[in-house]
Parts: C-alpha cells; sequence; structure tokens
C-alpha cells in the first residue's frame, strides 16, 4: 500500500487528538470516555488505543476508575511515534520499478534505464525523509501549550467537571450492581 500518496489515515488525527486529553491529566480516560468527549465513534477510537500501548505511548489499567494514561511525558511522544504507532512504521512509497517497464525496450530493460535508483523514487525518499523530520520535531506538549495557549480556563474547568462526572456515574453504577442481591 503507498500511504504516501493515500495519505495518513484518520486513524492517526483521531490517536492525537484522543492523546491531548491525556495530556497534564491525572485521571486515567477509557477510550469510550476520550471518544465520547471528542464526539467520534467509540469502537473506532477502541481499535487505535491499544496499538499506541503496544508502542508504549500509553499506559492501561483496568476497573472502574481505569483507563488510559500517557506511558511518558507529552514531550517525549513526538508525532512520528504516533504515526508509526497507527501506520506502522514503513516506507510511505513503494516504487515499484514502473522504469523497467517499456514497450520501446522490446525485452527486459536495458541496464542504463534501471541501473542506480529510481529518480522518482529518489524525490519521493527526500520528500519522506522532510515529513518525517517534520513530524518527529513535533510533540504532543507543543501541540498542548498551543492549544492551552487558544483556550479559555474556563474550558478546562469544564472538561474536568465532565471526567469527574464520567467516573462518578460509572464508579455508582458499578456500585449499584454490587450492592444487588444475587439473582
Amino acid at each position: 500500500m503507498s500511504l504516501f500518496m493515500a495519505h495518513i489515515t484518520t486513524s492517526v488525527e483521531y490517536a492525537i487528538h484522543g492523546l491531548l486529553w491525556l495530556v497534564d491529566n491525572d485521571k486515567p480516560l477509557s477510550s469510550r470516555d476520550i471518544a465520547d468527549l471528542q464526539v467520534i465513534s467509540p469502537s473506532f477510537l477502541a481499535k487505535i488505543f491499544p496499538k499506541l500501548q503496544k508502542a508504549g505511548i500509553v499506559v492501561a489499567s483496568d476497573g472502574v476508575r481505569g483507563g488510559y494514561r500517557l506511558a511518558r511525558s507529552a514531550d517525549t511522544i513526538s508525532f512520528l511515534d504516533i504515526v508509526d504507532a497507527i501506520e506502522g512504521d514503513k516506507p510511505l512509497f513503494d516504487c515499484q520499478e514502473v522504469r523497467s517497464h517499456c514497450a520501446a525496450f522490446g525485452g527486459p530493460a536495458p541496464g542504463w534505464a534501471v541501473e542506480g535508483t529510481c529518480a522518482v523514487h529518489a524525490v519521493m525518499q527526500q520528500a519522506e525523509k522532510a515529513m518525517r523530520q517534520a513530524l518527529a520535531a513535533h510533540t504532543l506538549a507543543d501541540v498542548a501549550t498551543r492549544f492551552g495557549r487558544k483556550a479559555p480556563k474556563q474550558f478546562f474547568a469544564d472538561v474536568q467537571g465532565w471526567i469527574e462526572q464520567r467516573i462518578d456515574t460509572r464508579t455508582a453504577r458499578v456500585g449499584r450492581r454490587s450492592n444487588e442481591p444475587p439473582p
């Protein structure tokens, strides 16, 4: 699959936005909480966060108060780390050696046509290197800081209130179930 020619998928965008809610958050959030907070599909996000966990970007805890937390400081998690966790660390361009397939050759391609790196592939490798360097240069902390400068302080208080309410509701639901008499 030629990811470079297609694009970086929606999964990466959802992952980054989801991870931003974990920056400077002292409470773990479930993938459902993160999805509901962003008004996106919980089942879609539930498939993304295990990839982030496997890559060591988040850690998960079980239980009613469990969920995901950043596994390390947000200033050490680059956008490239996230892209690689979701999309895999694979070349963004898959050269098909089209240069070796020309009807005018009348058979196998001559040496001059296929020696060295394909010029098209070289340009694509250069573009990939630049993109990977740009992604590596930006961290979750960078973007969270920019967002923090933009959003009013009340917004962060509202988000914390929303999170507290979700946790309290989950805890109360589990508490009611554990106090019910056995069937």
